[in-house]
């Protein structure tokens, strides 16, 4: 039988689970790697960044729920993607790592930049492997595949040797890859269903806090239904918006803090209890706590709870939507409830505070008139990308998500950078979306040659910049230091990449501009000098005082 490299091996592996895109910067010893990708029809996007790629395919895997897949030259090469795995590791999404590395056979003798690559990577994936024989291939990274999706999903590692790539191995040695031809997700019995059904209902003041494991498992149709029985009010993490469309009846994104500091009963769906949400310290103290989750060590972690459930998020919700359906009755009167009436006008008094602003002509521009302006422009399935310090805050109660996996930001690591490569990969997952990435000027900066890679590859992805001349607001009467950056000209890079520009000073200029933009047909930044003083107000998670 004919000779196989270990380079063919990696893409025939990628290409038989599914894999459709791969993420890269070019260089030895996974050059090759890439060139089989391209043979057998995987789409290739590379990047001008390893960290970029990193992100993107992180992206990728947010709106898409499958794995993204991202290679790298060894050493400095993988080592740059690391910022990106930690933000994966942490938003437990699916990603393959495919780390380009020293020969296997050399580790040890200080040969060219060999460093501990599976080490260094270890504490942030599930699953690490470093193949030593080309002929493993095939079963190490559809493994790693799998591992990416079972259970809590997260980043896998696969440390590529290049001595073990470039090795040719005869077909008949090789070491097959295994698969489940279905895979059943866990649920819970009908005793501890009937128990949580039981709660919500004897409950007056309930809630629902939803995270990743929800997007990831897939549970946004139950927990729509579930949601449009019982009409409790929910709330997502910063990652997850969209699981149910923010203009439901029992939305009320500006009454979060008041629902959770006075909600009796909180049903925690996939999500971790973090620093987000102040390790639980968010919800009342006399809250009955419900957490389900596929991990069970996270199940009462930070937080006492009342009910803990092992299980797959999608799988479970579907369980009490079932459970709800025949009790509806139950529910008939909720949406004239004291609890629902008090969030309704907490949310509503919050919002009016805040028209004058959305409303304002001011110029230098207030960015919540910015804010307002790509609302009323936008699709409603638009893919919505922020990325900074103050306009995330901005943004965060300002501008809606419809659909999952269409709201991105930094998450739980807070970390600067994201933007325009999350634009990038939102782009490639859905090509026939709108993508518009706001982005503060400081954050900005770290990947902004990435409107190079939008341009090369021809992805239209257009770039807000909400430009306050530097990080963070100006307050005059504090020092700062490092804090001014002065206007950076970013449309006059993006003109100069071949990309389109434009600078915008005057609020009524916002959606002409944005107008523009989009019709171009090319990756677009639109520069928008707003207000240096204006401050969001951080708390626990990343959100304006609510």
């Amino acid at each position: 039988m004919a000779n196989i490299s270990g380079n063919h091996l990696v893409a025939k592996t990628l290409k038989e689970e599914g894999v459709d895109t791969l993420f890269y910067l070019t260089g030895g010893p996974s050059f090759d790697i890439v060139m089989s990708c391209q043979d057998l029809g995987i789409r290739t996007l590379d990047f001008r960044h390893e960290q970029a790629a990193a992100f993107a395919a992180h992206a990728y895997s947010r709106v898409t729920g499958k794995t993204g897949v991202v290679t790298a030259s060894s050493g400095p090469g993988t080592l740059n993607l690391l910022t990106g795995v930690y933000a994966a590791s942490i938003d437990c999404a699916p990603m393959l790592i495919l780390g380009g590395a020293s020969p296997v056979h050399e580790i040890g003798r200080n040969t060219f930049q060999e460093v501990d690559q599976v080490s260094i990577m270890q504490p942030l994936c599930k699953y690490f492997h470093r193949p030593t024989k080309a002929s493993r291939y095939p079963e190490i990274v559809s493994t790693a595949y799998r591992q990416s999706q079972s259970g809590r999903p997260g980043p896998v590692y696969v440390d590529c040797g290049g001595d073990v790539l470039y090795e040719e191995v005869d077909a008949a040695d090789l070491a097959p890859a295994s698969r489940a031809q279905t895979r059943i997700r866990p649920a819970t019995d009908e005793t501890t269903i009937e128990k949580i059904i039981d709660m919500i209902a004897a409950a007056d003041r309930p809630m629902i806090f939803a995270g990743g494991g929800a997007f990831f498992s897939g549970a946004a149709g139950p927990l729509n239904r579930f949601v449009d029985i019982t009409n409790v009010p929910f709330f997502t993490s910063p990652m997850s918006r969209g699981l149910i469309a923010e203009d439901h009846v029992v939305c009320f994104p500006a009454a979060r803090s008041t629902a959770m500091r006075e909600a009796d009963l909180v049903l925690v769906v996939g999500t971790r209890i973090n620093w987000m949400l102040n390790f639980g310290k968010r919800f009342s103290p006399d809250a009955h706590i419900i957490q389900i989750d596929i991990e069970e060590s996270e199940l009462g972690h930070n937080l006492d709870i009342e009910l803990g459930v092992v299980g797959d998020a999608a799988t479970v919700v579907r369980q009490l939507a079932d459970a709800a359906a025949l009790r509806a009755s139950d529910f008939s009167d909720v949406l004239e409830s004291e609890w629902i009436r008090r969030l309704g006008e907490t949310n509503m008094s919050r919002l009016v505070d805040s028209a004058v602003k959305h409303d304002s002509d001011q110029v230098p521009i207030h960015p919540l008139r910015l804010c307002k302006e790509i609302r009323e422009f936008l699709d409603r399935d638009a893919i919505v990308v922020v990325d900074g310090n103050e306009i995330l805050h901005f943004a965060r109660q300002s501008i809606p998500t419809y659909y999952p996996g269409h709201r991105l930001n930094s998450g739980v690591t807070g970390t600067m950078g994201v933007g325009l490569p999350y634009g990038i990969g939102a782009k490639i997952a859905k090509p026939h979306s709108q993508v518009l990435v706001l982005h503060g000027d400081g954050s900005m900066g770290m990947n902004a040659m990435e409107i190079d890679t939008a341009v090369r590859h021809n992805l239209p992805v257009v770039t807000v910049v909400s430009n306050n001349a530097g990080w963070f607001a100006r307050t005059p009467d504090r020092r700062k230091p490092g804090r001014e950056l002065g206007f950076t000209p970013f449309h006059e890079m993006a003109k100069s990449l071949h990309g389109y520009g434009e600078e915008v000073t005057d609020p009524k200029e916002i959606k002409p501009a944005l107008r523009r933009a989009f019709e171009s047909g090319k990756a677009a930044v639109i520069n928008v000098i707003v207000e240096p003083t204006a401050a969001g107000v951080s708390r626990a998670w990343s959100g304006s005082e609510s």
